[in-house]
């Protein structure tokens, strides 16, 4: 599978900082599904088991994990946090994302 899904620098960090605090093997895994205010919105939770076909992304201790489907919709996409105005998050930069909410949370191709 192309790893065409980045993990930005400040990503790995924060997500690294997140999993010391969880159980040994835990990992992020980032998917895509349908709803939020534009169509799609990305979805964050801790896992500790994979599947064999999700693409796993390692970079500074940081694991993330994502399934085929969702690989699909955020090909060419970064992961990046975010510490700003409007408080700290992960955020997608999506180039396939043809609009997206004010939140950053949900988009539209």
């Amino acid at each position: 599978m192309n790893a065409s899904v980045t993990v930005s620098e400040r990503a790995a960090r924060r997500i690294g900082e997140i999993l010391k605090a969880e159980p040994q093997g835990t990992m992020l895994r980032v998917s895509v599904e349908g709803g939020g205010c534009s169509g799609f919105q990305y979805k964050f939770d801790m896992e500790r088991a994979k599947a064999d076909d999700d693409l796993v992304i390692e970079r500074d201790g940081a694991v993330v994990l994502i399934d085929p489907v969702s690989v699909d919709y955020m090909a060419g996409s970064e992961l990046d946090f975010v510490d700003d105005l409007i408080g700290a998050s992960f955020k997608v930069k999506n180039p396939k994302a043809t609009a997206s909410c004010g939140c950053g949370t949900s988009f539209s191709l």
